[in-house]
């Protein structure tokens, strides 16, 4: 409850440095980088060498993409139905499988689970949402954007590059040496700047302003990724047998809030922007109510 509630405090914050003229219009992507390349990769480096691989850790590296390949499927569907166009179905398609699981993930989880949940946030975070997003991403942008192009040599250029792969495959490289007490210490300490940007910034970047025009494919998209995909994922792990720790932080994982940086990337690519940001944006705020009731379907059905 103490991190919850830390978490409110910061949303709060961020939604009071909005007000401030101090605070400049981009400084929620300042905080979003700084997590990005300095706090995320720091945890990442800190929890990775702890891992101890079994088959439990193959669970929440398939759940993602199976999650993605529901979406899909059920984005195609609807759009079809509904007769949508390219701009508001590739949008759909870009930002509703792939969920904010990491600046999002990490905080949440920590309130929830506790330390133990982080390494299986991380498999998902880097073998799926980061997979996913560096590869169909990358097919969805050249398919659905203006200006987009299919370049197999950059998709693999930009997932390799990234700051949290990079750090995941140092830290699975230094496996077999601990860190000196030192080392430790300072990841620690920069690792635990992560929920107080992410969550400024969250709070900073929220904006409650909707256009008509896109409340039905924002509200199915929204519907999607923070109702449908998580059931779904606890229902199959538990009709496959999969409990415990690993699985839940799985189900809950693929109950995060549509990836903020997904959709900034469907605005750059000249897709529907209003609904991009919608999705990002509102979804951030509903995850703060959904989130909640899907750990108490988790404690309901264990």
């Amino acid at each position: 409850m103490a991190n919850f509630i830390l978490i409110g405090v910061f949303v709060g914050l961020g939604l009071l440095f909005r007000r401030l003229k101090a605070f400049p219009r981009d400084s929620a992507q300042a905080f979003n980088m700084f997590a990005l390349y300095v706090s995320l990769p720091a945890l990442i480096l800190l929890k990775v060498p702890q891992l101890t691989f079994t088959r439990d850790m193959l669970v929440p590296a398939l759940v993602p993409w199976g999650v993605l390949a529901l979406s899909v499927a059920l984005v195609l569907l609807a759009a079809r139905l509904c007769h949508w166009s390219r701009p508001i179905t590739g949008v759909l398609l870009l930002v509703v499988p792939v969920g904010n699981t990491s600046f999002m993930g990490v905080p949440m989880v920590q309130a929830f689970f506790g330390a133990a949940g982080i390494p299986y946030l991380i498999i998902y975070d880097q073998l799926g949402t980061m997979l996913t997003f560096a590869s169909y991403g990358s097919v969805i942008l050249a398919l659905y954007g203006s200006e987009g192009s299919l370049n197999l040599v950059s998709v693999a250029r930009r997932a390799l590059l990234f700051p949290p792969t990079m750090a995941m495959l140092v830290g699975l490289l230094l496996r077999p040496w601990p860190y000196p007490e030192a080392v430790a210490t300072v990841l620690h300490n920069v690792s635990q700047s992560l929920i107080p940007l992410v969550m400024t910034a969250i709070g900073f970047q929220m904006n409650l302003r909707l256009r008509p025009t896109v409340l039905a494919p924002l509200g199915f998209g929204l519907g999607l990724k923070l109702i449908i995909a998580p059931v779904a994922a606890l229902v199959a792990c538990r009709l496959f047998g999969l409990h415990g720790l690993p699985a839940d932080i799985s189900v809950f994982e693929a109950g995060m809030p549509p990836m903020v940086t997904a959709a900034a990337l469907a605005v750059a690519a000249g897709m529907e922007a209003e609904l991009a940001i919608a999705l990002a944006g509102l979804g951030l705020i509903l995850a703060f109510a959904t989130l909640p009731v899907l750990y108490g379907l988790l404690q309901l059905w264990p």
